[in-house]
């Protein structure tokens, strides 16, 4: 019998010694050391009590800002940006410090049912499904309101945005690129869930100007109720690193659409991933 309470009282020390509190991260941008030192586990093995209550001492007032510190390891640089691990995801967040892994493509493009300015069937003209399906319905929606947007550009490789960098660079010199044209690996256009849309009175031109017609101001106030969003809002260029793009649209969702657009924030913000990106 004492040996069974010997070994009773041994287990649950042991049990006790396992169950300590872990911290979990939602980053999925970097990877946690995980290697536990084998002394200190023996320690907290022998002295579970003292370990609790040193635990419930801890106030929320001593506690670190768990998501600021995943939202700082999730930001890197304009030269040294890091790779997203969930290029597939209608969430994912790409931008001047955050690039696709190289080579990456979605496999879901389709061709939406919209007018586009040109008959061709170029690669702009392809989304990813869920995201053509949602522009189809806002389309929709918008005729019945009389509105006439026109589709300008949609999905667009890597390989295509470097042509696009590229000229830019020559013509008009990095630094004023740099403001309205993504590197290679990190357009949003690469994710086939946003798209440019513009309209006749614009004459199909990409501009802030759009914002101030019919089919602009309905985009700002309708856009989040088939799940996108006006993903460079004015006054928030030192968050995305782009200037104003009131035709640029990105699909993320009926809900989260619906948050970042009573937020009036960005994905950055909503993610917590705020940082300095002046365009």
């Amino acid at each position: 019998m004492k040996r069974l309470m010997l070994f009773a009282a041994l287990s649950a020390v042991l049990i006790a010694a396992g169950c300590q509190n872990q911290q979990t991260s939602q980053n999925q941008d970097t990877n946690e050391n995980k290697t536990v030192d084998k002394q200190t586990e023996n320690q907290q093995a022998e002295q579970p009590q003292e370990e609790d209550t040193a635990a419930e001492d801890q106030t929320a007032d001593t506690k670190p800002d768990q998501h600021q510190e995943e939202a700082e390891d999730v930001v890197g640089s304009i030269e040294k940006p890091v790779t997203v691990d969930n290029p597939d995801s209608i969430e994912v967040v790409v931008n001047k410090t955050r690039k696709f892994p190289d080579g990456w493509e979605p496999k879901d493009l389709v061709e939406p049912d919209v007018p586009f300015y040109f008959s061709e069937h170029l690669e702009k003209r392809k989304m990813r499904k869920e995201a053509a399906e949602a522009l189809e319905e806002l389309f929709a929606a918008s005729q019945k309101d009389g509105m006439e947007l026109v589709a300008a550009s949609g999905y667009r490789s890597e390989e295509r945005q470097k042509e696009i960098y590229e000229n830019n660079v020559a013509t008009q010199g990095q630094e004023e690129t740099d403001k309205v044209s993504s590197r290679p690996g990190r357009s949003e256009h690469q994710t086939g869930l946003a798209i440019d849309l513009t309209s006749a009175e614009m004459a199909l031109a990409l501009e802030e100007t759009f914002i101030d017609t019919d089919e602009g101001k309905w985009l700002a106030e309708h856009a989040h109720e088939y799940g996108y969003i006006i993903r460079y809002p004015e006054g928030k260029s030192d968050i995305t690193g782009y200037s104003y793009e009131p035709w640029h649209i990105r699909y993320v969702g009926k809900d989260l659409a619906k948050q970042i657009y009573e937020e009036d924030t960005t994905l950055e913000e909503h993610f917590q991933m705020e940082s300095d990106l002046k365009s």
